[in-house]
């Protein structure tokens, strides 16, 4: 190589050749020198090769070959380095020649007088050329142990920098740790040394021999050293960093290796339950982690021992734990017992994994059944008990013989500690009930089962006995035929009887119809003129027995008998009688008999038609079908059948519906006894529903419908009510959501969805009634629904003029009636918002209402409670309500917008008046707390003013109730119904104390003015006052609320206040008020008159005039004191009354409290008197004086103050006036002018 002296770079790389010719190369090393000159670079390539001699097979070979390049000009270094990083390989040679890599390895640069050699990145002197040749200590970092990475020397003959391999062999057992394993680290070494020490990086630990950890070190054959460490049931704390350190002389040489602890999770059943039926069941126990397990085990832990049989399959780690339970194991008395099986895994290297599966043995239960023997006649009642030893199961049902299920309304099961039963109940027994009944408890696939026979003997049932006459008139001397008839023949002895009487019965079979006949004759009893029952008495073979209905017939001598009939019978005139249709003159055959009453009247001698009820054959049919079908063991699965034959009749008939009101009836019927029966509606049986629903609101029924309104049914809520339950069991399941568009109703669904669901929105548009309805529901209440609610909407055009109008309020609008329905409970609170179609926009107030069934007794009404108008524009009203049902808007003529100026009049006048009212009645408590010692000096005063105090205060309280009132009805907030209740109780409790604290004034005046002789204590005045002041308002308002308030019509529908459409509650308001009234009237007319009783000396003139006088001023203060002002009150309550006895009344009454002010505390000159001594005694010091000094012979109008003098000449008070002659004691006289005094 180059002499040292020389400034030459050189550097050494390696290169990889492939090839596949055949080489034969000397194994020795041959040096090419190439010198690199500035700017000319060297033409010779190899300065050195390794050569290797190889005689192969053309199969491709590798060679590794090391090149050593010479150059002056150190800038070279990097370009070459550069170049050779940017070589993309492999590089193809000749034919079969490439090379692989080219890396470099070494470098040598002039250091001074020195040559320096350093290793590149990855590589390192071999250890012998750093033991005996000069390190570069400026230079080289030397770790002890390591490679060195510069010599000041290049070494004539290699090796050069070599690829770093790491000495020391590092191993771990087993490859994947779990927690519980025994782990060995095995650290090997070429090198002979046992100096071995362990390190745990983690804890920056020395480890040390110990129970858990162990180390063992060994020399084996003078080649290898080996040092072991062994840790024992590892944790996943023991997870990390471990180090082996092994020292030769002045080396250190280390391996490193970092562990991972994985946990064991074994996956099973926490909780099984388990039949006692011999059954072969199974636990699972599964490995979630692949590890090498040895071998599982069972153990269990119970009251009860259980063997089973384990099976292991060690591949899927699993493992399975057989159990074959029977009875005698697990008798019914350790039934719900629970074993707790483990199974444990243990993998070849200690790590053990466990699970508990709770088992519960269930006993199998054993049946027993009573009664012993059922043995019924139709229309019987029967109840089948079915008990069981264990209360464990999953499911109860019962069958009949041929695998039917029964409807699950007919039994009910109840569960108890120890055991549990079902009852089978029938109430009225049909032929279908015939037949073996099965009663299956299942648990899990282990059904125990018991049977019961039943018997039903063949018995017509009393509604399904027809009889002719109803009512018939007989002449005394005549005869009637009278009949009974069923439609299926039986083995049945029939009688008729009548009284004590009893007639035999002649059998008649047509076809399907079956009767039973005589012949009476009025002759053969010995009474006349008068009117007996008759029935049919029918026995079968059971000796079981059922009574027909009553015939009832009127015997008369027969003098007035003018319409005689041979179908009918004879009548006198303005005689009324019903008669089976069947048995009437309406056509009709016994296969398909008519059904229904029909009514007739004697008018002059002719029996005219005042009533058809008939029901058509057809729709009579479907009748008696559902109503044998509701009585059916298999309802469930009858009637989407039914109701789709339903359907296409109704379609074939809709003609001869239009003109029966009694067939109209019967389909109404028939869809009110069907809607109890299904729990679940699909799709298909709900459009067979609304498609009849649609015939029946149809404008060609519509006058129909009108006949039914006049006779006061609530059949148009009956229908309402019917499809409503129809919705709420209808399921769509996974079916697209159903839809259904008709003239007469239109229907939209929704299927609500756990994730997410969308708002409800639909619309309906019905163009023919040029009326439309939307309807939202916000998705943040729809979450709050049960998953898989099925959110239903019906939209009917003319339902709302079908359905009762409300006739105290002649409610009325033009809209769609929408009805929305959950099939699961709806959560609190919620919010619905509607928009109708208003065709009638104009005149009254809108309200939003929902049609509430529990009204007028059941029979349904408009209701606006929890509904209120968010926005209406005229044609178009939106409404906000928190619940779901039927709703609609309504018009009210009678009362005046609340946005018209007279609405606004009339809220200002009440607002403002019963504020100042209540001010008022304040400032009147106010001033008799000030006076009150000075003005009740006396028994009559002292009462006098605790009657005004009373009123006023009752007053005050009744007005401060009616602004609780007004706040929580305003038109922009549901009404609180409990609120509601209770302000309705407190108005009427107090604005009644005021009228009978009233009726207390006017009667202690009265009772002054006539019983002057006549004393009282004033503590008993006093608890008459109060109990008649308070506490017959207490009773009444209490008796009112216990009436009324349970069926819920206590208050109004939309106001806070005493009901009057459904119970006339208004009345025990308005009837006391009243009477008061008059009473008081009364007692103001004989007040006057004594008043009018001349005085000795006055001239007849002035007498005359001052009379006028009295009678104005008697009049000015007990009118507005006694509530006169309620007159005008009553007069509202009726429909129709005129808006301006609303303002008068309104007026009058709100400022009654400031008429007590005046007439009752202020104009009194005694509390006039007493105001002015207390604000200015000494101006008023001689008038009072000389008041006082008049005594009781003057009254107290004649005080010569100048007040006193303003109110005489007002009232036209010149003289005085005596009630009482001058030998009546002080006390009479005393007590007359304090009466006296209230009049001015």
């Amino acid at each position: 190589m180059k002499s040292p002296k020389r400034t030459t770079l050189c550097l050494m790389f390696i290169v990889i050749y492939s090839s596949k010719a055949t080489l034969n190369w000397n194994l020795e090393s041959t040096i090419h020198p190439l010198s690199l000159h500035e700017y000319e670079p060297a033409g010779e390539e190899a300065l050195r090769q390794k050569r290797a001699v190889a005689t192969k097979s053309p199969t491709a070979e590798e060679y590794t070959v090391n090149i050593e390049i010479s150059f002056e000009n150190a800038s070279f270094l990097d370009p070459i380095k550069a170049y050779l990083n940017s070589l993309s390989f492999p590089i193809h040679g000749n034919n079969t020649d490439q090379i692989l890599s080219i890396n470099v390895t070494t470098v040598c640069r002039p250091a001074g007088n020195e040559i320096w050699c350093s290793c590149e990145t990855g590589y390192g002197w071999p250890r012998e050329r750093c033991l005996h040749s000069l390190t570069c200590q400026e230079h080289d970092i030397f770790l002890p142990g390591h490679h060195c990475s510069c010599l000041k020397e290049l070494p004539t003959k290699g090796p050069f920098c070599l690829l770093q391999e790491d000495e020391t062999k590092f191993s771990v057992t087993p490859e994947i740790i779990f927690e519980g394993d025994t782990v060995s680290l095995v650290c090997e070494n070429e090198l002979l040394s046992s100096n071995v020490s362990w390190r745990y990086e983690e804890q920056q630990l020395e480890i040390q021999n110990s129970s858990k950890f162990s180390i063992y070190t060994a020399v084996f054959n003078n080649m290898t050293s080996v040092s072991k460490l062994t840790i024992r049931n590892i944790t996943p704390g023991d997870a990390g960093e471990y180090v082996c350190k092994l020292i030769l002389d002045i080396f250190e040489y280390e391996g490193k290796k970092k562990i991972d602890v994985m946990p064991i999770q074994i996956l099973a059943n926490e909780e099984m339950k388990v039949m006692c039926d011999n059954n072969p069941v199974s636990l699972n126990c599964c490995s979630q982690s692949n590890v090498n397990w040895s071998k599982v085990e069972w153990k269990q832990e119970g009251k009860i021992s259980i063997p089973g049989t384990p099976e292991t399959d060690i591949d899927s780690s699993c493992s399975r734990y057989t159990l074959k339970a029977d009875g005698t194991q697990c008798p019914s008395g350790s039934s719900g017992t629970t074993v707790v099986y483990t199974c444990e895994f243990i993998s070849a290297y200690g790590a053990r994994g466990s699970a508990n599966i709770k088992v519960t043995f269930i006993s199998v239960a054993n049946l027993t059944m009573t009664p012993d023997t059922i043995s019924v006649s139709e229309g019987q009642n029967f109840s089948i008990k079915c008990i069981s030893d264990v209360s464990n199961y999953d499911e109860v049902y019962w069958n009949t013989s041929a695998g039917i299920k029964i409807y699950q309304r007919f039994y009910t099961t109840r569960r108890y500690p120890d055991g549990a039963e079902s009852v089978l109940t029938v109430k009225t027994s049909t032929r279908e009930w015939n037949g073996t009944y099965h009663c299956i408890f299942r648990y899990k696939n282990s059904y125990s089962i018991a049977t019961k026979d039943v018997v039903v003997h063949p018995l017509p049932l009393e509604l399904n006995i027809m009889v002719d006459p109803l009512e018939a008139t007989v002449l005394c001397s005549g005869s009637h035929h009278i009949k009974c008839c069923i439609e299926e023949d039986g083995d049945y002895k029939v009688t008729f009887h009548m009284g004590s009487l009893s007639l035999p019965a002649e059998k008649e079979v047509n076809k399907q119809q079956v009767c039973y006949k005589h012949n009476f004759s009025a002759n053969s009893v010995s009474w006349c003129s008068k009117t007996v029952d008759v029935y049919c008495h029918f026995t079968n073979a059971a000796n079981n027995s059922v009574w027909s209905p009553s015939m009832k017939l009127n015997l008369v001598p027969g003098e007035n008998i003018t319409c005689q009939d041979p179908i009918i019978g004879v009548g006198e005139p303005g005689k009324v009688i019903q008669k089976l249709c069947r048995f009437s003159n309406i056509p009709s055959s016994p296969d398909s008999p008519v059904g229904g009453i029909i009514t007739y009247k004697c008018v002059g001698s002719q029996w005219e038609e005042k009533r058809n009820d008939c029901i058509f054959a057809p729709v009579n049919s479907l009748l008696q079908m559902a109503k044998a079908l509701i009585k059916s063991p298999s309802q469930d699965e009858k009637l989407p059948t039914y109701l789709k034959d339903l359907s296409i009749s109704i379609d074939k008939v809709e003609h001869e519906i239009s003109s029966s009101p009694g067939s109209l009836g019967a389909i109404i019927n028939i869809l009110d006894l069907l809607s109890t029966v299904p729990t679940e509606v699909n799709s298909e049986t709900m459009m067979h529903v609304l498609s009849t629903v649609n015939v029946i609101l149809g404008k060609p029924v519509l006058n129909t419908w009108k006949v039914l309104q006049q006779r006061r049914t609530n059949q148009s809520s009956q229908l309402l009510h019917s499809v409503e339950r129809f919705s709420q069991a209808l399921q769509s399941g996974d079916s697209p959501p159903l839809s259904f568009f008709r003239t007469n109703v239109q229907m939209s669904s929704m299927v609500i969805k756990s994730s997410h669901p969308k708002t409800y929105q639909q619309r309906f548009v019905f163009p023919h009634f040029d009326l439309w309805g939307n309807v939202v529901i916000d998705k943040s209440y729809l979450e709050k629904l049960q998953s898989d609610s099925s959110v239903v909407t019906m939209a009917f055009p003319t339902l709302q003029a079908i359905l009762a109008q409300d006739i105290q309020e002649n409610n009325f609008a033009g809209s769609l009636v929408m009805t929305t329905t959950v099939n699961h409970n709806i959560t609190m609170p919620f919010r619905i918002s509607m928009t109708f179609k208003n065709n009638s926009p104009s005149g009254g107030k809108t309200q939003c209402v929902f049609w509430n069934f529990r009204l007028a007794d059941n029979t349904g009404g408009w209701d606006s409670n929890g509904c209120y108008v968010e926005e209406g524009d005229g044609d178009n009203v939106t409404c906000i309500c928190d619940h779901l049902t039927s709703f609609s808007i309504l018009m009210s003529p009678d009362s005046p917008d609340p946005r018209s100026l007279l609405g606004i009049l009339l809220d200002i006048i009440s607002y403002v008046g019963v504020g100042f009212s209540i001010l008022s009645l304040a400032a009147c408590l106010i001033v008799e707390a000030v006076v009150w010692k000075s003005v009740t000096k006396n028994r009559t005063s002292y009462m006098r003013h605790t009657c005004i105090v009373n009123i006023a205060a009752s007053l005050l309280i009744a007005n401060t109730w009616f602004i609780v009132v007004a706040a929580i009805q305003g038109n922009h907030y549901i009404l609180c119904k409990t609120a509601c209740v209770a302000a309705t109780f407190f108005i009427h409790f107090f604005y009644l104390s005021v009228f009978f604290w009233m009726l207390t004034l006017g009667l202690m005046l009265f009772y002054r003015l006539v019983f002057i002789l006549h004393e009282t204590s004033r503590s008993t005045q006093k608890a008459i006052a109060f109990c008649l002041g308070y506490g017959c308002p207490l009773a009444i308002s209490v008796i009112t609320l216990g009436a009324t308030q349970p069926r819920e019509v206590y208050t109004r529908k939309n106001v806070c206040w005493l009901n009057w459409e459904d119970t006339k509650a208004l009345l025990a308001f308005a009837i006391p008020a009243l009477i008061i009234v008059v009473v008081n009237i009364t007692i103001t007319i004989v007040v006057i008159t004594k008043i009018l009783r001349p005085s000795i000396g006055d001239k007849p003139c002035k007498q005359e005039k001052s009379s006028l006088f009295q009678i104005s001023k008697s009049i000015g203060v007990l009118t507005p004191l006694l509530g006169l002002t309620w007159g005008f009150g009553l007069t509202t309550v009726f429909p129709g009354t005129n808006l301006v006895f609303h303002i008068i009344f309104a007026v009058l009454n709100v400022f009654q409290g400031l008429f007590i002010l005046l007439f009752g505390c202020l104009w009194d000159l005694k509390v006039q008197e007493a105001l002015l001594n207390k604000f200015s005694l000494s101006r008023w010091s001689s008038q009072h004086s000389k008041s006082t000094s008049l005594g009781s012979s003057t009254p107290v109008f004649s005080m010569s103050s100048p007040i006193s003098r303003r109110f005489n000449n007002l009232f036209g008070k010149t003289g005085t006036y005596n009630v009482s002659t001058p030998e009546t004691t002080s006390s009479s006289l005393e007590n007359s002018s304090s009466a006296y005094s209230l009049l001015n």
